[in-house]
């Protein structure tokens, strides 16, 4: 075999690695895609059946709120596991970097005497977290009101996991302190009947920009 069959070889090996690699990816990311449809259509159903709930207040209709808000998390958690095996992981940085995004881009913020970092999707996922919360803490609020039951925040599953939507942007207990931060809050308004954190349009609650602003206190790093 003379040199330029092996060169003519090699290059044949790696145009075929190179297409098995580009059909993975395109693979990976239709599964990622499909996942993530599947996620969003569990969520809508499970806010119909939210607002079935609020609507007849029979326990059946609980039931199945409960049932379809499962379903949910359990698709959620499939979409997450697929995400997360194609991101990266930078050690002693605190800082999760997926595919596309700039490594040296981040943000620091301050929590309990320590210093984090973060990313531009982590930051985007934390401020996700302190509305998600706020949602989640004001729909509880608003039940423990009606129902009679007395201001207990602490007692309730949803604030105790504080995973709520989680994404593996972040460290779990870092979205869960600041999904607890606006879990709080949203209790608070729900419970008093008030919006002293948040707006509301519809059947749908919001915190307000400026307490997550005083809740996460970002800054850019570089």
């Amino acid at each position: 075999m003379n040199i330029k069959s092996i060169r003519n070889g090699l290059i044949t090996a790696v145009l075929g690695l190179l297409a098995l690699s580009a059909a993975s990816g395109l693979a990976n990311a239709q599964d990622n895609s499909r996942e993530y449809r599947d996620w969003q259509r569990a969520q809508t159903q499970a806010q119909q059946r939210y607002n079935d709930y609020l609507r007849t207040r029979r326990s059946s209709d609980y039931r199945q709120w409960q049932r379809a808000q499962s379903e949910a998390q359990r698709r959620q958690l499939m979409y997450q596991q697929r995400a997360y095996n194609n991101r990266r992981y930078y050690p002693n940085t605190n800082v999760y970097v997926t595919p596309g995004t700039i490594a040296g881009t981040r943000y620091r913020l301050y929590r309990n005497g320590q210093t984090y970092y973060v990313d531009s999707r982590g930051a985007s996922l934390l401020r996700t977290a302190i509305n998600s919360g706020y949602q989640q803490g004001y729909q509880q609020g608003m039940l423990d009101r009606r129902y009679g039951r007395g201001f207990n925040y602490y007692g309730n599953r949803i604030y105790s996991e504080g995973l709520f939507g989680y994404q593996s942007y972040v460290t779990q207990d870092m979205y869960q302190y600041y999904f607890q931060q606006g879990f709080q809050r949203g209790y608070e308004d729900g419970f008093n009947n008030t919006f002293r954190y948040g707006t509301r349009n519809g059947n749908s609650f919001s915190i307000l920009g400026s307490v997550i602003g005083s809740i996460l206190d970002l800054a850019t790093d570089r």
